[in-house]
């Protein structure tokens, strides 16, 4: 069978897109001719789209956290046909310092951003191995790669998630299913809007936790560079190559800031050459 980058018409499965990246991808998919079942968490959320496009779209209702929730959607979905495109995209941030957080933040954090993707994709990887390929899109973030105050459990996810996504890419290679992290820097997706703040501390007031969380309070959507239609449309595109890339750094924010993260990383590493050797046995 033809490898379902080619199929004329193909069933994308994305999570998230009530609005943002996840909206936009699922937009121009159905634009281009393509099947999507969209998770929601706001019922009406896709009315337009479902008005426009009518049963090429599938509306799903879904709680990341809510694990017996996301197994009953996705077994849903693959009851009504085979899926070629899986797009791991719901999200959002938790922004204090990690003395802050409350349990329940770090795990509703953590069951978001890495859990549920990686419940998400163990649950396709079968059926897309069996059909003869397939394709996981995983949204991470130039927080992906880079570490900064106040977001630590949400580098805690998404590091998980490129971790995780890096060995499976390799798993399953030779199926023909392949996997891509897609990391953006800052998109007018309305994400800045809707971060979520611990309750803040004194003794983080007048420190890097502090400054940021300042600093992330006074930006507005007109201050991030990022167009998240472009983005879609260069995600889209992705999808119809045969060779996808693993890593796809999208913003002039991404590139520099990854560039600048692994060549500190790249020189730390060397400076330690001698030290890593020295703790071998003598021969």
């Amino acid at each position: 069978m033809p490898a379902p980058s080619d199929k004329a018409v193909r069933h994308w499965f994305v999570t998230g897109a009530s609005g943002g990246l996840g909206r936009h991808l699922t937009e121009h998919a159905l634009r281009k001719g393509d099947r999507v079942t969209a998770t929601v968490r706001r019922p009406a959320a896709l009315d337009d789209l479902r008005e426009t496009y009518g049963d090429r779209l599938t509306v799903e209702i879904l709680d990341l956290t809510r694990p017996a929730d996301v197994d009953t959607v996705v077994g849903r979905t693959l009851g009504s046909g085979p899926v070629d495109i899986v797009v791991n995209n719901a999200g959002y941030a938790i922004v204090g310092a990690a003395e802050e957080m409350t349990a329940a933040q770090v795990r509703d954090q953590i069951e978001v951003l890495l859990l549920a993707p990686m419940a998400i994709t163990r649950a396709f990887l079968r059926p897309m191995r069996e059909q003869g390929g397939g394709r996981i899109i995983q949204i991470s973030s130039l927080g992906g790669q880079v570490g900064i105050p106040t977001h630590s459990s949400y580098h805690a996810g998404k590091w998980g998630l490129e971790g995780f996504t890096e060995s499976v890419s390799r798993e399953v290679s030779d199926f023909n299913v392949h996997l891509t992290l897609v990391e953006p820097g800052g998109t007018r997706t309305g994400f800045a809007s809707a971060l979520h703040y611990t309750a803040e501390t004194d003794v983080y007031r007048d420190h890097a936790v502090g400054r940021i969380r300042r600093h992330l309070e006074t930006i507005t959507e007109s201050d991030l560079p990022g167009d998240p239609a472009k983005l879609a449309a260069a995600v889209y595109d992705t999808t119809r190559h045969p060779s996808p890339p693993l890593r796809l750094a999208f913003g002039s924010d991404t590139y520099n800031a990854v560039r600048t993260a692994l060549t500190e990383r790249l020189t730390a590493l060397e400076a330690q050459k001698d030290l890593a050797e020295s703790v071998a046995f003598s021969h």
